[in-house]
């Protein structure tokens, strides 16, 4: 996989990826993976405000419920309506269309604290 230069990844398994002062936020396929089939997905409310860690979004699978971490501050300028018809996607496609939302980045400067692709395939062990 061609990774951009744009992507980042949060310790707790999701991916950022920044456009100028906008990051689209999804799970990794790591995550994915572990949680088996996801069939519930709630995405964030459009104009709501997260910082950095804060819990943004739920997933279920037919394992268990997780939170989604926002890995940035900011505001949810977008969210993909998509999911709560079709949760599936975060498993079939968790890099394209299973995104979660879209953030306007309130500190660009956080994103140092989050793990490039390189150093992400060492905390999952590959």
């Amino acid at each position: 996989m061609n990774v951009p230069d744009n992507l980042r990844y949060a310790e707790s398994h999701e991916w950022i990826l920044v456009e100028g002062d906008t990051g689209t936020v999804g799970i990794t396929e790591h995550a994915q993976a572990e949680l088996t089939d996801i069939v519930f997905a709630e995405p964030p409310a459009v104009g709501k405000s997260f910082k950095a860690g804060d819990v943004a979004a739920v997933v279920e699978s037919v394992k268990a419920a997780s939170d989604i971490y926002s890995p940035v501050s900011g505001e949810i300028i977008a969210r993909n309506d998509a999911l709560e018809q079709t949760p599936a996607l975060l498993n079939t496609d968790p890099f394209g269309e299973g995104w979660i939302f879209k953030i306007r980045l309130a500190d660009p400067a956080e994103l140092s604290a989050l793990k490039d692709p390189a150093s992400y395939k060492a905390q999952i062990g590959e």
